[in-house]
């Protein structure tokens, strides 16, 4: 059961970011380009947390899966097939690869996180879009208190229904 929402909720996870990169092209975010790139960044960043996920099974889907994509760093130049040896820890796709995969798997959502916040410090500095394109300064309110104090009730109120 936690698996299969694991796997759900992270398929439900891409719906949104591609919603939110929808409402970006929509709304020309993209000219904001610190915020965007970062935004990119992440976007790859999340690629391949699911990626590496979705190898964790070890199924054949999963293995021939490991397989092409990770052959595909062999084109980089120079360094390729090392950069392909190292990813697998050996000489093929085999359990090394799956150790290392699940410690990516792990480690790369606070990788995901950092950049989340680097995204949204260069869209607290930027500004957020809306879609007529006018300064909408007169129709915000600060951040702290207002903000803080509702995210902070919201995430008491899921703790206690979490921990209840």
């Amino acid at each position: 059961l936690i698996r299969n929402m694991h796997a759900n909720g992270a398929s439900f996870f891409f719906i949104c970011i591609y919603l939110h990169i929808a409402r970006g092209l929509y709304y020309g975010s993209y000219l904001y380009k610190e915020t965007w790139n970062v935004g990119v960044v992440l976007l790859l960043l999340v690629m391949a947390t699911a990626f590496v996920g979705y190898v964790l099974p070890w199924g054949q889907m999963s293995f021939w899966g490991a397989t092409v994509i990770t052959n595909l760093m062999s084109a980089v130049p120079y360094i390729g097939n090392d950069l392909v040896q190292w990813v697998w820890g050996g000489f093929s796709v085999d359990n090394a690869t799956l150790t290392r995969f699940f410690a990516f798997h792990f480690l790369l959502p606070f990788i995901v996180a950092a950049a989340t916040m680097i995204h949204l410090l260069f869209l607290h500095e930027t500004g957020s879009n809306n879609p007529a394109g006018i300064n909408s300064d007169a129709d915000k309110i600060s951040f702290h208190p207002y903000f803080s104090y509702k995210d902070l009730l919201g995430f008491a109120a899921l703790l206690i229904t979490l921990t209840s």
